[in-house]
């Protein structure tokens, strides 16, 4: 019988985290856990009351199984008469009150690895996604990605040797890194998943669940606060943005469809975290400029002035390409605003075209695609037709199929 994905997704985390502990090895305990699960799906018409405590199992004596071909065996004896089901194995310090993948996440975003390779690895390990997805949202090659994920493994190895959750001090040096772990995570469910057709595998949904997981372990702190708000409002805003299985434009979303409970919260955790005193930091102000959107009526009412001051914000603390895309959005809005809609293009709108052409020709690939559908959006406003439906027919090449390909198809003509 096949596994629930629910049930698989659920059990992967705590599986993994369990093997590891035992094997004293990330890599190892992934290996042995994905073929732990494997031998759980090929069960002949049988359920499994604990998964989790049968993959642990399997996977355990499939270690010592190799340990013991290496002649070891008196070392690992007395672990051979184990029961079938056992009790999972989970450090009891440090970390023994984390969730299982925030602690997987915490060992995969060690300091010992390079940035990006500790995002390939999380991304990879904890979060799920494939190395296509990762590659996307990163802008780098399939192969690089790979190339990443074994050398961040291989690092970790050399640098750690012996698997250990970090105790709550490290923990708080690599947060930064975990909070970019579970962003890129939310980005590519909400890039890739506008309308998901399983609900299990959403990993938008999953980012919100991480999210809140380290709420519970950093109450206080403004950025852990704003990451769940920027996935609380980017999830209460998902519906309503696809009829008929093509994405809307901002102008055409239906917000009286929007999840009203979810916006609440995410409202009142962008005001939390904007408040707190200081420098406001990444998250703080993408949960305020979503926190803007949110509140509005309409696209026409969206206070576009208040959203270009966070960008320029935003981009003093974040200045990736995606941020320079979308606050050239919003001024191309304001130009408009200014110049009128439907006259051809003001005076206002050459500078920020050229900048946007600059970023197709020379940013990273989901910033080039990004840039391209704004260049698209400003010349169908401003009344270029065949300019739009043009940039269109292009993206329809780039864009995977879903409810935005859908959306370009719409007005390539």
């Amino acid at each position: 019988m096949p596994i629930d994905p629910a049930a698989f997704r659920t059990a992967w985390p705590q599986v993994v985290r369990s093997l590891a502990v035992t094997t004293r090895s990330l890599d190892r305990g992934e290996e042995y856990a994905a073929e732990a699960f494997a031998r759980a799906a090929a069960q002949p018409d049988g359920v499994i009351d604990d998964l989790v405590g049968w993959c642990v199992q399997v996977g355990r004596r499939n270690w010592l199984d190799a340990v013991r071909r290496q002649a070891v065996f008196d070392r690992i004896q007395s672990q051979l008469v184990r029961p079938e089901v056992a009790a999972v194995d989970v450090p009891t310090e440090p970390g023994d009150d984390l969730d299982d993948r925030l602690a997987l996440l915490f060992v995969a975003c060690d300091d010992a690895i390079a940035p990006g390779a500790q995002l390939v690895l999380a991304m990879r390990v904890v979060c799920g996604l494939t190395i296509r997805q990762i590659a996307g949202h990163l802008g780098v090659a399939e192969a690089t990605a790979a190339a990443r994920l074994t050398r961040a493994k291989s690092a970790l190895a050399r640098a750690r040797g012996e698997f250990a959750v970090p105790d709550g001090v490290v923990r708080a040096g690599r947060l930064p890194v975990v909070l970019a772990c579970v962003a890129g995570l939310f980005t590519v469910g909400q890039r890739d998943g506008l309308e998901p057709a399983d609900a299990t595998q959403d990993p938008a949904r999953d980012a919100l669940s991480l999210a809140e997981a380290l709420v519970a372990q950093y109450p206080d702190d403004p950025e852990v606060i704003g990451l769940r708000a920027v996935c609380r409002l980017g999830l209460a805003r998902r519906p309503g943005r696809v009829r008929d299985g093509v994405a809307l434009p901002l102008d055409e979303v239906d917000r009286t469809a929007w999840d009203q409970r979810l916006l609440s919260a995410g409202l009142d955790d962008a005001t939390a975290a904007i408040a707190r005193p200081g420098t406001p930091g990444r998250f703080a102000l993408e949960a305020a400029i979503s926190g803007v959107h949110a509140s509005a009526r309409d696209a026409a009412g969206t206070d576009w002035r208040r959203l270009a001051q966070l960008y320029d914000a935003l981009l003093q603390v974040w200045p990736s390409p995606a941020t320079r895309v979308a606050r050239l959005v919003v001024l191309g809005r304001l130009a408009m605003r200014d110049d009128g809609v439907g006259v051809g293009v003001g005076p206002g709108l050459g500078p920020i075209e050229h900048e946007l052409e600059g970023l197709v020709a020379d940013g990273p690939p989901y910033a080039a695609r990004d840039a391209s559908l704004a260049l698209a959006d400003l010349a169908r406003r401003t009344g270029r037709s065949d300019e739009a439906a043009g940039r269109y027919r292009e993206l329809l090449d780039v864009i995977p199929a879903g409810p935005l390909r859908e959306f370009c198809r719409r007005y390539a003509g």
